[in-house]
């Protein structure tokens, strides 16, 4: 039998399915990299800090001025300066004397100040914000406890009063390039699995018409020996042409004499 060919190439549709599940695939492995080091790792790093209780101390404003960068436009840049508050703690865990941070961006923008306010251009805004969490803390913080977090490896003389990053940004880190590795892998696999199907149905239906059409030759064949084999012994003989008749012609009778048919008479 000959052997049955069957055409594997992508329709259009499966062709565009294909481009899609290798860009979603593309885009989730991409994605999970820029993320695993961008936001995943200072991620970690902040949850490795233990929350511990904290009393404030002392709040503290030297006369020490510290510059920031304020932007006005797309081509304005300038710089503006602000005082720098300080703001220490007892901390639960270590059982001493800590410097507070607002928060983890903060602490590296400047190690030596508990805020940074945002930069304006004017001077006098700054110092109104930074006086402003002055009075929070010396008059209504001072009392109280308060939750803070507090990292004994990385920085055992400064704790935080919130974190930067939470569970929260480790889960969409993780999530979302897995959902677009995933669909994007699913839509492969179910494109290829579709066409593979497809070819095998189309193969199975070519056999089966190729197995029926030989099977209506044999069939026709078989009939013609059967038929060959029934018909009798003479029938095949060529038919005996039927005998000529003779010309027709007049018989005489045995007697007869032959008259001589007389001259007319002038």
């Amino acid at each position: 039998m000959a052997k049955i060919r069957v055409s594997y190439e992508y329709s259009e549709a499966e062709d565009k399915s294909i481009r899609l599940g290798l860009f979603l695939i593309f885009c989730g492995v991409l994605s999970l990299f820029i993320l695993g080091f961008c936001w995943l790792s200072p991620t970690l790093q902040s949850l490795q800090s233990k929350p511990a209780n904290c009393t404030v101390v002392s709040v503290l404003r030297p006369e020490e001025m510290f510059e920031c960068v304020f932007t006005c436009g797309a081509d304005c840049k300038g710089t503006s300066l602000y005082p720098c508050l300080q703001i220490f703690v007892n901390n639960s865990e270590s059982n001493s004397v800590a410097l507070l941070h607002f928060d983890e961006q903060q602490l590296v923008l400047n190690p030596k100040c508990s805020y940074v306010p945002p930069c304006e251009r004017d001077n006098q805004k700054n110092k109104d914000s930074v006086l402003w969490w002055e009075d929070y803390f010396s008059k209504e913080v001072s009392s109280q406890t308060f939750t803070c977090f507090f990292n004994q490896q990385r920085r055992p003389d400064d704790v935080l009063w919130r974190r930067s990053h939470d569970t929260s940004v480790l889960l969409h880190c993780i999530l979302w390039p897995m959902v677009s590795l995933l669909l994007g892998t699913l839509i492969v696999l179910l494109t290829v699995c579709a066409r593979s199907l497809a070819v095998r149905a189309e193969a199975l239906q070519k056999r089966k018409c190729s197995y029926e059409a030989c099977h209506d030759l044999y069939a026709r064949a078989s009939d013609r020996r059967g038929n060959r084999a029934n018909d009798p012994p003479g029938t095949n003989a060529d038919p005996e042409p039927p005998p000529t008749s003779s010309s027709p012609t007049r018989s005489l009778p045995l007697f007869a004499v032959p008259v001589r048919r007389r001259d007319r008479e002038h």
